[in-house]
């Protein structure tokens, strides 16, 4: 009778010696590339993510595959196998920062802003969703991919015209000085309720994209997020009382640990049924925060490294799979500017109205449209969804991300050009003094330091935890 030993699987031999080479060298060079190239954005006064997008451009096909092929080769293998290993660490990367996005949420917030904020975001968030579905529907079909049905490419890239990137607008915010104002802090409620709304969507139409657009499946995949909430509402009290016995034990590493545990379980329930990680990941962090027990000083070395090191590689990943020179064709330039016009206006034209409808004058509803126009971090992790799903051709993702940067370089200079026909009120003012200064920031916003991409950290200075009255 042959041994247990005999019939045992031989082990799995290591990677190869040149493969780890190489891989620490794709690492190596994306994050020295996103390192240098982002601190020379924010130089320039743009998002750290514009220059961590441009690493991947420079090591990618758009410019080192064109000129020098050969070391790109090497450096790049288009293996699929051999690049998804790179891809997996970014991944992780992406999981904990859309984790951290939704620690930083302020939930309370968006309860004190009510009616308003509500309006605000319905407007931001409707129009532009319509306007990007129309869209979907009327581009060339030579811009579809083959593996997606129209109808889920269509809703795809309603939903990338409709989200806001709360982290970018936040970081904006501050820097210019505006939290304290009304429309400050109305935008961050607004943008709250717009990522909540479009991860969900996410969620579903990723499942329509694995499952196909049957009857049967899409009912099941609509059921889906709304399980998936419930069930992490009921978890609040366990997650709470882990988190609590975490923030007693000596030292931060129990603290991460559980955070990082809780991430990847939700991310991988949501994954197992055909909804995306990420939404996972971002209910996982609204539920962190939900519990009041999470020792914010604990999770700081957590920060530190997904913000310097796993997000920018993520970023710099991104920027490897655009073409730009798929520019140069008529047909993609074209659907491009047409694409960012819908984009633009569209979230210009539903913030206007919501704030219009609420009572606001023309300047406000402005300044809201151009803090909501922002789409930054969020849109880019959105456009590798459908990359990865097949939803998006190459050249739509890389539409898609020049959307992403273009309206995060455009919120500074047009909130300054509007806020500047505001008047600064009483109430702003009292504000202000409340929260210790023109530029100080709502609870479950940092003050003092903001990552690399646009998130903002505690590093610097912890959350704030001031409160401000309601506007409403």
């Amino acid at each position: 009778m042959p041994l247990a030993a005999d019939l045992a699987a031989p082990p799995v031999p290591p990677i190869p010696s040149s493969q780890l080479l190489v891989f620490l060298l794709q690492v190596g060079s994306l994050l020295l590339m996103a390192f240098l190239l982002g601190r020379l954005g924010m130089r320039f006064g743009m998002p750290a993510i514009v220059g961590e997008l441009c690493a991947g451009v420079l090591l990618g096909p758009s410019v080192l595959a064109r000129f020098a092929p050969d070391v790109s080769g090497w450096l790049l293998p288009r293996d699929p196998a051999r690049f998804h290993i790179l891809d997996a660490s970014a991944q992780l990367g992406v999981l904990l920062l859309v984790a951290l996005t939704g620690m930083h949420m302020d939930l309370s917030l968006m309860r004190r802003r009510g009616t308003t904020a509500l309006r605000i975001s319905m407007g931001g968030l409707l129009i532009p969703l319509g306007l990007g579905v129309g869209v979907g529907f009327l581009l060339p079909g030579s811009l579809v991919p083959g593996t997606a049905e129209r109808p889920t490419f269509a809703l795809f890239i309603g939903i990338a015209m409709a989200v806001s990137a709360i982290p970018v607008i936040a970081k904006t915010l501050m820097d210019l000085r505006l939290v304290h104002r009304n429309v400050g802090q109305l935008t961050l409620s607004a943008v709250m309720v717009d990522d909540i709304v479009g991860w969900l969507l996410l969620s579903v139409v990723s499942a329509m994209a694995t499952t196909g657009i049957r009857a049967s499946e899409l009912t099941i995949s609509l059921l889906w997020p709304p399980i998936v909430i419930v069930a992490a509402v009921a978890l609040r009290g366990p997650v709470a009382w882990t988190l609590r016995a975490a923030g007693r034990a000596e030292g931060d590493g129990p603290t991460v640990t559980v955070v990082v545990l809780l991430v990847l379980a939700a991310s991988a329930a949501t994954q197992a049924v055909k909804l995306e990680a990420v939404f996972g990941a971002f209910v996982a962090g609204l539920v962190i925060t939900g519990t009041g027990a999470l020792d914010r000083d604990k999770i700081r070395p957590l920060q530190t490294i997904v913000l310097a090191v796993l997000a920018p590689l993520f970023f710099a990943t991104a920027g490897l799979r655009m073409d730009l020179g798929a520019l140069a064709r008529p047909v993609v330039l074209l659907t491009g500017l047409g694409v960012l016009a819908v984009a633009v206006a569209g979230k210009f034209a539903g913030a206007y109205l919501g704030a219009r409808l609420s009572g606001l004058d023309r300047w406000e509803g402005l300044a809201l449209g151009a803090g909501m126009n922002a789409r930054g971090v969020i849109e880019v992790i959105i456009a590798m969804v459908g990359l990865r799903l097949g939803v998006l051709s190459p050249e739509m993702y890389t539409i898609v991300i020049l959307v992403a940067i273009v309206t995060s370089l455009m919120a500074p200079p047009v909130l300054r050009a509007t806020m500047a026909r505001v008047e600064h009120t009483a109430e702003e003012q009292l504000r202000a003094r409340e929260l210790g200064g023109a530029d100080a920031a709502p609870d479950g916003v940092a003050t003092d330091g903001v990552g690399a991409n646009g998130v903002a950290t505690e590093d610097a200075g912890g959350i704030g935890t001031a409160r401000s009255p309601a506007v409403d």
